[in-house]
């Protein structure tokens, strides 16, 4: 078998990989609970710190997944452009990665 051929191979699976990853995350935190206080493996949070911008952006992501837009942008302005960019980059990769399912 060619090597550029097995390469190629190898880095469309890689992709798909980086794609399921990211459908998870989303699938996550479309279906976590809204209550404000739970278990969380923030280091900001656990050292009792109230600002991180990661939380924010998760949980502006969770607030957009629920329906409740106004809420989201008060809790990340970025979260909906991440959800597009998220988006894009998922349908980049199936787009990129077509020519080999034939493979």
């Amino acid at each position: 078998m060619n090597s550029k051929y097995l390469h190629k191979i190898v880095q469309a699976k890689r992709n798909y990989f980086e794609a399921a990853i990211w459908i998870l995350a989303l699938i996550l935190l479309a279906f976590a609970p809204l209550e404000d206080e739970h278990y969380s493996l923030c280091v900001f949070h656990n050292l009792g710190i109230g600002f991180c911008p990661g939380c924010g952006l998760g949980h502006s992501i969770t607030y957009f997944f629920h329906g409740n837009i106004e809420a989201s942008f008060y809790a990340h302005p970025l979260g909906i452009p991440a959800i597009a960019i998220l988006c894009y980059r998922i349908f980049s990769i199936f787009k990129q990665n077509k020519k080999y399912q034939t493979i």
